[in-house]
C-alpha cells in the first residue's frame, strides 16, 4: 500500500504565489499521477476538507475539525473507496479529557490538538489495520511528548482489534531525536520508516525554519519497500510548504500473527 502524510498548508492569501488557490490544479495532478491508497492530510480547512471529498472521487475524505462546534483545522484522511472498508474511526483531542471538543494540554499553543484513528480492511486480502493521523502543536515541547505518550497509550489499549498492526503518520512539529520524539523513537514496537528523508519543512524556500519533522512510523508488521518525498514545483508554486512523504509498505509475514 503506498501511504503519504501530506501537510497541504493552511489557505492563506498571504501565502502570495504559493496561495491555496495557486496550489490547487498541482496538487490534483500530483494525486492523480502518484495514486496513494491512503493520504494522512494535515491543516485542511473545512472548505478545503470539501473541495477534497468533491475531487477526489475515488476516496472517502474523514475528519472532523478541532476548534468548538467541530470547526476549525482537521487531520483528515482519504482513503480509496474500493481497496478499504473503514471498520471504525475515533477522533480524540491530545489533552487530559480526550473527549471533550477544544481541549488541550496546559502547555500547548492556543490551538487544540487531534488524533485521527482509523481500523481499516484492506478487503483484497482481509488485513485489518491501525492508522492514526496527527498533527502536534507547534510551540510546547511537552504538549508534543504528552500527545505522543497519550496516542501510544490509547494504542496499546485499544479493545477493538488490540493486536492489529499500526501506522502512525503526521507533521510531528519535532526534529529526530529530539525528547518528545523519542517516546516514539524509543518504543521497541515501531520502527521510523522514514528515517533519512532530510528536510521535510522549507517553508516554500523560506531561508529559516526548515526542519524535517514529517514522518510515518509503523509496527513491525510492516516493512517499507519505498521512501520518496514529493518536490514537485511549477512556476516556484510548491505542493505545499511541506514535502509530502511517500512510503510504500507491506505486511511483513513474518511479524504479522493476526
Amino acid at each position: 500500500m503506498k501511504i503519504v502524510t501530506f501537510n497541504i498548508r493552511l489557505d492563506v492569501k498571504s501565502d502570495g504565489r504559493n496561495w491555496f488557490e495557486n496550489r490547487k490544479d498541482l496538487i490534483l495532478e500530483k494525486l492523480a499521477k502518484e495514486q496513494p491508497d491512503i493520504i494522512c492530510f494535515q491543516e485542511v480547512l473545512p472548505h478545503v476538507a470539501l473541495w477534497l471529498k468533491q475531487n477526489l472521487k475515488d476516496y472517502y475524505v474523514v475528519g472532523c475539525g478541532r476548534e468548538p462546534g467541530l470547526w476549525g483545522e482537521q487531520v483528515s484522511v482519504a482513503y480509496r473507496k474500493e481497496r478499504y472498508n473503514l471498520m471504525k474511526m475515533d477522533t480524540y483531542w491530545l489533552s487530559e479529557t480526550p473527549y471533550v471538543v477544544a481541549s488541550r494540554y496546559e502547555d500547548q499553543s492556543i490551538c487544540p490538538r487531534t488524533a485521527n484513528q482509523l481500523v481499516l480492511e484492506e478487503m483484497d486480502t482481509e488485513t485489518v489495520f491501525r492508522l492514526v493521523n496527527v498533527h502536534l502543536d507547534h510551540e510546547g515541547a511537552g504538549a508534543r511528548r504528552k500527545g505522543l505518550e497519550q496516542i501510544l497509550r490509547t494504542i496499546k489499549e485499544e479493545k477493538f482489534f488490540p493486536d492489529i498492526p499500526v501506522i502512525l503518520a503526521g507533521d510531528m512539529n519535532a526534529e529526530p531525536g529530539s525528547e518528545e520524539l523519542k517516546v516514539v523513537e524509543e518504543n521497541p514496537q515501531f520502527q521510523n520508516v522514514t528515517k533519512g528523508i532530510g528536510i521535510t519543512y522549507h517553508g516554500f524556500q523560506s531561508p529559516t525554519g526548515q526542519g524535517s519533522i514529517d514522518f510515518i512510523f509503523t509496527s513491525k508488521d510492516f516493512a517499507c519497500t519505498h521512501l520518496e518525498k514529493w518536490t514537485d514545483t511549477r512556476d516556484g508554486i510548491f505542493l505545499s510548504d511541506h514535502y509530502p512523504v511517500c512510503v510504500e509498505l507491506c505486511v511483513d509475514k513474518f511479524h504479522f500473527s493476526f
